[in-house]
């Protein structure tokens, strides 16, 4: 037995807000977890704060599927983004102790290691076509095998995706939301133009990616998806909301594209229909955000059954602590497809030192037993939270935008 002791949590903004659990048990070990929420930080450090570490105290941190359940299972109102995602940075820190414990790298202790690297993708942006394959070309003398392509659409002031600072690209740009101006029609007509120019530049060796941001209809997306089809786009992602997961099946009738989707979501029955239906190709949940390693293996064991595989969200709203999750996860399932990695600021890489690794296009988690990432606490208190918003967008005709 390993008695949980004492936890707390800890926020910090190295350039952008991040929210980080620790766990301590009476052997004399730690364990940590991201608890990010971006936009919604201080909601999930309250709950876990509040709500959470006052359950945790005193319970064996190697009981982590009795634990998992407890939390979820235990709050009248389960579910949603805030309670999966204190849920998530539990379920990281106690796997990062019994790592500890065994003297082993988590992907060890979930059956051992499915490849020898996790291949991942950057993100080429840039405000013309010009600049984004301009991007795209650093991008692939780095090693990348794979990289996201989005650019500015002409007579649009500003485009979510595209940013001046393009290796720490961080979207939550405000103290309260900023509001930007979006033109579907203008989106449609410029998008397969960048990609007809990405692969006269890149050639075909490349993954090209592209993601929408949830702002188009059903029809729409499948309209984009068949214009898209020419340029064999490893993923098309995030191409209308998912609330409805019906949609996708009028978006598959349209395009032979490759799907993903789910970044949001923060649970299995988020996308139980569209994975049992095979209505997407790559599942986007993340550790962080969908209840912890414990249950994205559920989703990925689900996933699996339909010949769906994994794409894991990796922004840089997600700490060094869920991308180290994230690679023990990846490492260790037979239907991973893709990570997603942006790469984090210095000042975050002094907060969170991490043992993972960047080579010929993969990543990997290192050998160190545990998660193989840890926080400096004396330099997280450096940097104070600032509340930071997400862009919303409305029409040109200022209407509020869904996505």
């Amino acid at each position: 037995m390993s008695r949980i002791t004492a936890a707390r949590v800890i926020v910090t903004s190295p350039g952008r807000n991040f929210v980080t659990l620790k766990i301590e048990t009476a052997d004399g070990l730690h364990g940590i977890g991201d608890a990010t929420l971006n936009g919604r930080e201080l909601a999930v450090a309250s709950y876990l704060t509040d709500h959470v570490i006052p359950c945790l105290i005193g319970r064996d941190a190697h009981r982590i599927e009795d634990i998992w359940q407890f939390l979820y299972k235990g709050a009248y109102w389960r579910g949603g983004p805030v309670g999966m995602t204190a849920i998530a940075a539990v379920d990281m820190a106690l796997w990062d102790i019994k790592g500890k414990v065994a003297g082993l790298p988590v992907y060890e202790l979930l059956g051992g290691a499915c490849r020898d690297g996790v291949t991942v993708y950057g993100h080429a942006n840039g405000e013309t076509i010009d600049d984004t394959i301009a991007e795209a070309l650093k991008y692939n003398a780095l090693g990348y095998k794979a990289i996201r392509l989005q650019t500015g659409v002409p007579g649009l002031p500003s485009t979510y995706g595209v940013s001046a600072d393009k290796m720490f690209y961080e979207p939550a740009d405000n103290d309260l939301p900023s509001e930007n101006v979006w033109s579907t029609a203008k989106y449609l007509n410029h998008i397969p133009k960048l990609f007809a120019a990405a692969r006269e530049a890149l050639g075909w060796d490349v993954h090209l990616l592209h993601d929408v941001h949830h702002r188009l209809t059903p029809i729409e997306a499948g309209r984009l998806g068949k214009d898209l089809e020419p340029y064999r786009l490893f993923w098309m992602e995030d191409s209308t909301p998912a609330e409805n997961q019906e949609a996708f099946r009028l978006i598959r009738q349209h395009t032979t594209t490759p799907l993903a989707v789910g970044e949001i979501f923060s649970s299995i029955w988020n996308c139980k229909d569209l994975i049992q239906n095979q209505l997407i190709d790559y599942i986007r949940a993340t550790v962080l955000h969908a209840g912890g390693i414990s249950h994205m293996r559920r989703i990925a064991a689900l996933a699996d059954l339909y010949q769906v595989r994994t794409g894991c969200h990796g922004a840089t709203d997600l700490s060094p602590v869920t991308m180290a999750a994230a690679l023990h996860f990846d490492m260790s399932i037979p239907n991973f497809g893709l990570q997603e990695y942006m790469r984090h600021t210095p000042e975050t890489d002094e907060v969170f030192p991490h043992g993972y690794s960047f080579a010929d296009g993969c990543l990997h988690p290192g050998d160190a037993p545990g998660l193989g990432v840890d926080i400096d606490e004396a330099r997280a208190a450096l940097y104070p939270y600032r509340r930071s918003y997400l862009p919303v967008n409305r029409l040109e005709d200022g209407t509020m935008f869904n996505w």
